[in-house]
């Protein structure tokens, strides 16, 4: 069931990049060409949103059943285990409560360009906090591609 986990959680994680980018494309889009909030956005947006959540739902589950997060005595100091323990989950949540913000706020607007302009901002900055805390190969934290 780990393997499992560890596989979907990964792979996820490109579903859950791409939904990103496309998302920020079309706000950014949206916001400098000044168009019509529709549907369409309205639901790539929400797709962005959703995946998001569940990638959250399986880094928590993993979060506690993973040998990688380990509060052992000096735990902070060995790199891979303070990172899994804290750094990935720190950074993961402040990403996702900021992308939840900006689509939460978004709804709200009346103003089409101002809703752009709050997807853009949010789930651009939460794309670089998950792009900051994604444990690549090469930073040597015992994580893969997938």
């Amino acid at each position: 069931m780990y393997s499992g986990l560890v596989h979907a959680h990964s792979g996820l994680r490109w579903v859950v990049l791409i939904l990103l980018i496309i998302a920020i494309y079309k706000a950014v889009s949206g916001w400098v060409n000044k168009k019509e909030f529709k549907e369409g956005d309205r639901k790539i947006f929400l797709f962005t949103l959703i995946f998001t959540h569940i990638q959250l739902v399986l880094g928590l589950w993993l979060y506690f059943i993973s040998p990688k997060v380990a509060f052992t005595e000096g735990f902070m100091k060995i790199t891979m285990l303070r990172f899994y323990a804290i750094e990935h989950l720190v950074t993961m949540l402040l990403a996702i409560v900021l992308i939840t913000i900006g689509f939460s706020t978004a709804k709200r607007l009346e103003d089409h360009t101002a809703k752009f302009k709050k997807i853009a901002v949010f789930y651009g900055i939460g794309l670089l906090l998950i792009l900051a805390g994604i444990p690549w190969p090469f930073r040597d934290l015992g994580a893969g591609w997938f």
